[in-house]
């Protein structure tokens, strides 16, 4: 659908369950993630946009300067503009009451993390494998009742460790609830992480 600022599917579902909202990766697209979150709830409704962004031809969520760093600028311009949309999207589809709970992979799950620090307004839940922290000075937002569950390979070049513990110290600060799940591999998403998080998500 074109009538909001990003492209986007929609899929109406359970009333009662919550809305997923999917992010994809770097050269993905809106129905990436749709397997996972059926296995994480299969009565969620969905809301998928494609990342505005192409590097190369391929969609992302914001730019970068290289492999590793952030073009810092274009994240919060991205991020608030993800929150827009959001928003937008709640009072189009009626979802105004209805849980919301971002699930990122990779550069969505960055623009998920950047979304939950700078716009807690439109996103207080999210959902993160393979994340890192997305921008260095965030504002000090009270996040209380911010839920964020990550995931993340103890072996992973793209999205290293000290990254990701930055922005979960971020999150400390701001007083927001941390799930945090390890596996052994690298930039990917395992079994026993979709496990973790389908527990995270019925809390």
């Amino acid at each position: 659908m074109t009538d909001l600022a990003l492209e986007h599917k929609f899929v109406e579902g359970d009333p009662s369950a919550p809305v997923l909202l999917l992010l994809h990766g770097t050269g993905g697209g809106p129905d990436d993630l749709v397997g996972l979150a059926g296995e994480l709830d299969p009565g969620a409704s969905l809301l998928a946009p494609a990342g505005p962004v192409s590097e190369h031809g391929a969609a992302r969520w914001f730019r970068r300067l290289r492999e590793g760093v952030f073009d810092t600028e274009d994240v919060v311009f991205r991020a608030n503009q993800l929150a827009d949309f959001v928003q937008d999207a709640r009072a189009l589809y009626g979802l105004q009451d209805r849980r919301l709970v971002a699930i990122g992979f990779s550069n969505g799950a960055n623009i998920a993390a950047a979304t939950v620090l700078l716009r807690p307004d439109a996103l207080t839940e999210a959902m993160l494998f393979a994340a890192m922290s997305p921008v260095p000075d965030p504002p000090a937002h009270d996040l209380r009742g911010t839920r964020v569950f990550l995931s993340n390979g103890e072996r992973d070049p793209m999205a290293p460790l000290a990254s990701t513990g930055q922005y979960v110290e971020f999150l400390r600060e701001r007083s927001a609830e941390i799930t945090e799940h390890r596996h052994a591999g690298g930039h990917q998403i395992t079994l026993d992480g979709v496990a973790a998080a389908k527990a995270w998500l019925v809390v």
